[in-house]
């Protein structure tokens, strides 16, 4: 699946079975992008990779939550991405976890 058409099916609505099969990280992001933070806040909060600490970490920065935001970049071995607008993060994380998916 390539990032548009991952894109293109936060839009529709219609949750592609690659994502719900293949990797709840990417699955959380899409809850996200369809305003359901708190289901995808929930799908990330149990994993213990650093797939899923950088989610957690874009949704509580998504959030406004900053200092929880910083704790789960740290906890992903990244930096707080200060120069990055959320949309553009979105992508980027999602456009990765596609990549190994």
């Amino acid at each position: 699946m390539t990032l548009t058409e991952f894109i293109g099916s936060t839009v529709s609505g219609v949750l592609p079975e690659v994502v719900t099969a293949s990797s709840p990280c990417l699955l959380a992001l899409w809850y996200e992008r369809r305003g359901d933070w708190e289901r995808a806040h929930d799908i990330v909060q149990e994993i213990e990779t650093d797939s899923a600490s950088l989610v957690h970490a874009y949704l509580h920065r998504r959030e406004g939550d900053e200092s929880n935001a910083r704790y789960w970049y740290r906890q992903a071995g990244r930096h707080f991405p200060v120069a990055l607008a959320l949309d553009e993060e979105w992508e980027q994380l999602a456009g990765e976890l596609l990549v190994s998916a």
